[in-house]
């Protein structure tokens, strides 16, 4: 079985939000909408990450997709269906479906969705889905990351990039005790 999911190196991550623009240009995504966010650590004390004591401070940045949860919170409560995992664990939304009400970005604890006012949708991180079915095997925000922080593949592949950084590193999830199950594995890490 396939299962998808991140990977992301905190150490590599230098902020520059690249992800962030190649997901907007690839997903032809709103403007003042993203579907990455890159926090700062005053930004991600929300997912209580520490910026370290004084004097040993320090500056990291998070990359926060959809979490493409196992337990999505934001499938259930889609009063139309439109918001679906699907069977490689990739959650979307069928924006022909979506009626706007935002009752998943109220479940989302993550804080993953947007609301599209043009469209009167809600918007989310795809994990490039289109480009996977495309058999391209990526997503864009993994191409254009300058520092190669981003990681993308099948967790259930042990041969996979992805699987190994999970089996070789020691990674976290943000939010952890929400009981998500989310599929973003976070790491930090100098070398690959």
């Amino acid at each position: 079985m396939t299962k998808y999911g991140f990977a992301i190196n905190l150490h590599r991550c230098i902020g520059c939000r690249t992800c962030s623009i190649g997901c907007k240009m690839e997903n032809g995504v709103a403007d003042g909408l993203l579907r990455i966010r890159v926090l700062n650590d005053e930004e991600r004390a929300v997912y209580d990450t520490p910026m370290g004591t004084y004097p040993n401070l320090t500056m990291t940045w998070t990359p926060v997709p959809c979490q493409h949860c196992d337990e999505a919170p934001c499938v259930g409560v889609c009063p139309t269906g439109a918001t679906v995992k699907r069977e490689d664990g990739i959650v979307t939304i069928d924006k022909e479906t979506c009626i706007g009400c935002k009752s998943c970005m109220e479940a989302c604890p993550y804080d993953a969705r947007v609301f599209d006012e043009e469209s009167n949708t809600v918007d989310k991180c795809t994990l490039c889905a289109h480009r996977i079915d495309a058999g391209l095997g990526t997503t864009m925000c993994q191409i254009s990351c300058p520092g190669r922080a981003i990681t993308v593949g099948d967790i259930d592949d042990p041969d996979s990039d992805i699987a190994k950084i999970i089996a070789e590193h020691e990674t976290k999830h943000i939010l952890e005790t929400e009981g998500t199950g989310p599929q973003v594995y976070y790491w930090n890490s100098m070398g690959s």
